[in-house]
């Protein structure tokens, strides 16, 4: 599928360099729009509702995150274009789905925007469509170990499970039990099932999701009724689980 771009960069050259290589390298890239600072990228994100935006991080008088913080409901995939790495965290916290480090590698943008690609593809294949997992593996039973021995729990009475530090909270139906295990570590003994880690935060069982919404990272909702946030570079990866 072609995609719709903004850049928003201060400097002429980087502009006019990162234009180039999206028309020699990405094909379907179609830049509809570009933008020297914050307001004028506003006004290019309303005017062409882009599915990507290139965003530079540092700009005069003020930065990407402000620009993002504009746009609460933003339906497009944001990829950072920066010289400077101590962005990465708070990009992430903005929900970016790539972050690029200044000179631009060519072979880093193209696997940037087919990751963009596939992801809207994905998206658009599903919408308006039941969302029905690949996969229903969800029987089984997983030990969780506690201080006085383990207790056994059947894997498909999980809904959630979210990081806290060195522990990880596990939502079932109507309780919550906390184990004294990284969120890592469920990852791991639960991937012969049907859970996909999400966010940093949160690994769920796909086969509880009932609705995904697009915005930012995105978000879907459980059967229980909750909605946990999707990080924009853990998009492709749940959105596989269906069909």
């Amino acid at each position: 599928m072609d995609l719709r771009a903004v850049i928003v960069e201060d400097e002429a050259n980087s502009r006019e360099i990162l234009r180039n290589y999206l028309s020699k390298y990405c094909e379907g890239v179609q830049v509809l729009g570009e933008a020297a600072t914050i307001e004028e990228g506003l006004e290019q994100i309303k005017k062409h509702v882009p599915d990507l935006v290139f965003l530079d991080v540092e700009m005069p008088f003020g930065n990407a995150f402000d620009l993002l913080d504009k746009i609460p409901d933003r339906t497009f995939e944001t990829i950072f274009v920066t010289a400077y790495n101590q962005y990465a965290m708070d990009a992430l916290n903005h929900h970016a789905a790539y972050y690029l480090m200044k000179p631009i590698n060519i072979d880093e943008l193209i696997k940037a925007v087919d990751y963009v690609r596939g992801v809207k593809e994905k998206e658009n294949a599903l919408e308006g469509e039941v969302l029905q997992a690949k996969s229903d593996h969800v029987s089984g039973k997983i030990t969780l170990p506690q201080q006085d021995g383990f207790q056994v729990l059947d894997v498909s009475d999980i809904y959630f499970c979210k990081a806290d530090d060195n522990y990880t909270e596990i939502y079932l139906e109507k309780k919550k039990i906390v184990i004294s295990k990284t969120l890592k570590y469920f990852e791991e003994a639960l991937r012969p099932y049907s859970f996909a880690r999400i966010h940093k935060s949160y690994l769920v069982n796909v086969s509880e999701v009932v609705r995904y919404k697009k915005g930012k990272g995105g978000s879907v909702v459980l059967s229980n009724g909750k909605e946990l946030s999707v990080s924009a570079s853990k998009k492709a990866e749940l959105l596989s689980h269906f069909k």
